[in-house]
């Protein structure tokens, strides 16, 4: 088989993070061999959790905290009222309370937060394509949660999303809908049967939010037949799943608990179909067929190409996909091995606008570089319009072009930033051999062959049209 360094370097940009010095000759003989192999490694998408808090520990550690600095900050207006009200002799006696401990100076949310941030950077850096990686943050956007509502958004991409990235989609539907940031995130831990005990007793009623996204985000899609009295029955049947409060629990606060107090009684029809009481089991049989209904293979497998392929993918790549994923029953291994394997994912224009973070990492591995440190990187992305873990809806960041053409000018600031912070350490030439290769048009060789300085050759290369793309 002859090399073939143009598909190498493609498939390098459409499927991964962009080459390192040395990948497009490494894959250039078999390109979509390299991809399936990735595909095939042991262990593939698991990372090194050393260090790093469960999403239970990660949430009972912020509870600490926040209590900790709430009761010096009441202890604080106590003592001023005190001084402002006292006669001054009896100032110390009044004052001479017992004080709490003093709060860790940094927040250790936002320290676990960045601790998990840079895992999350490192292994798409480090990654010899990236295509694994890559499937980790389409399934994590595609189950969104955010930061801005729970610590646990890290520790969520690990534990519910990695261990299923290559395995059945009905494993990381449940791991997903059941873990406790997509509890808190869609409210589903505060959601009670109303008539259930803790519904009369409280007098509280179901929230809708989890049922509605599982049907309209997770699964079926918009669209697909579902009604609001399925929304409603759905979400019934996930009643009492919620999670061990912090304050009366402090052993297991955040973890997952079936509370069956809070469990609405009785049967529920979810597409039709009849559903008995079975407690924490009724949720998940609902769950478990929606993974298997034909339009969640639709609705996934069309988003995983208009993800990798472009925005209007070709009619016969969504069907293979289809049929692959209702085929296997849902095994996202061999739906990946499909996507790669399809000769209408080979389409050599380059049609997707890479996300910020895409072309970020696209940049780091282009320079050679190791590692892109998370301090760095989250403001940065901040300011790009793709902060970490915090989309603006359950829907997640969007996947189309129009979601972020507008922002592109946007980047020529990061540009000329990196530019300037590496000119000395950076050859803009050979990393255009590294980084484009055979995509690289003659447009923009003469474009970084004719700047007037260094930095100007390297961010012209880093705006170039096919760093941008897929």
């Amino acid at each position: 088989m002859l090399p073939d360094p143009r598909n190498a370097a493609l498939a390098l940009h459409r499927f991964g993070f962009g080459p390192r010095p040395g990948t497009i000759a490494a894959i250039a003989s078999d390109p979509q061999g390299a991809l399936v192999a990735e595909l095939d490694q042991p262990n593939a998408g698991k990372v090194s959790d050393i260090g790093l808090w469960s999403s239970g520990t990660a949430n009972r550690n912020a509870f600490e905290f926040n209590a900790a600095r709430l009761a010096r900050q009441r202890l604080a207006a106590r003592r001023e009222a005190v001084a402002k009200e006292a006669d001054a002799t009896l100032v110390a006696d009044k004052l001479a309370v017992a004080t709490p401990p003093a709060p860790r100076p940094q927040n250790p949310a936002r320290e676990n937060f960045f601790r998990e941030a840079q895992v999350h950077y490192d292994a798409a850096v480090t990654a010899e394509i990236g295509l694994v990686e890559r499937l980790v943050w389409f399934w994590s956007n595609h189950f969104c949660v955010s930061a801005d509502d729970t610590v646990m958004a890290g520790a969520y991409e690990r534990e519910a999303i990695r261990p299923h990235v290559l395995g059945r989609f009905a494993d990381m539907l449940l791991a997903a809908e059941s873990h406790p940031a997509m509890l808190i995130y869609l409210n589903n831990a505060s959601s009670i049967g109303p008539d259930s005990v803790a519904g009369i007793n409280r007098n509280r009623g179901i929230n809708e939010n989890l049922g509605r996204e599982i049907l309209e985000l997770h699964t079926l899609g918009v669209r697909s037949g579902y009604k609001q009295d399925d929304v409603i029955s759905l979400a019934k049947a996930i009643t009492g799943w919620t999670i061990y409060d912090t304050a009366t629990t402090p052993d297991h606060g955040g973890e997952f608990l079936y509370f069956p107090r809070m469990h609405e009684p009785g049967r529920e029809t979810v597409l039709g179909k009849v559903y008995d009481d079975t407690g924490i089991e009724q949720g998940r049989a609902v769950l478990a067929d929606l993974a298997r209904h034909p339009a969640t293979a639709e609705h996934v497998t069309i988003k995983l190409a208009r993800h990798f392929i472009a925005d209007d993918p070709p009619p016969a790549l969504i069907e293979a996909l289809k049929k692959t994923f209702l085929d296997t029953d849902g095994d996202l291994l061999q739906v990946s091995k499909a996507l790669v394997m399809a000769p209408e994912s080979w389409s050599p224009t380059q049609a997707k606008i890479k996300h910020p973070s895409e072309w970020m990492v696209t940049y780091i591995r282009a320079a050679g570089f190791t590692r892109g440190e998370a301090h760095r990187l989250v403001p940065a992305l901040n300011r790009l319009g793709e902060p970490l873990w915090r989309p603006a809806a359950p829907k997640g960041f969007g996947d189309g072009n129009d979601d972020w053409l507008d922002g592109v000018g946007h980047r020529l600031d990061t540009a000329n930033a990196i530019a300037q912070n590496n000119e000395d350490r950076l050859d803009p030439k050979a990393m255009l051999e590294t980084s484009l290769g055979p995509l690289a048009s003659a447009e923009t060789r003469s474009t970084v062959d004719r700047a007037e300085t260094k930095q100007q050759a390297i961010t012209l290369l880093l705006m170039a049209p096919e760093m941008q793309r897929r």
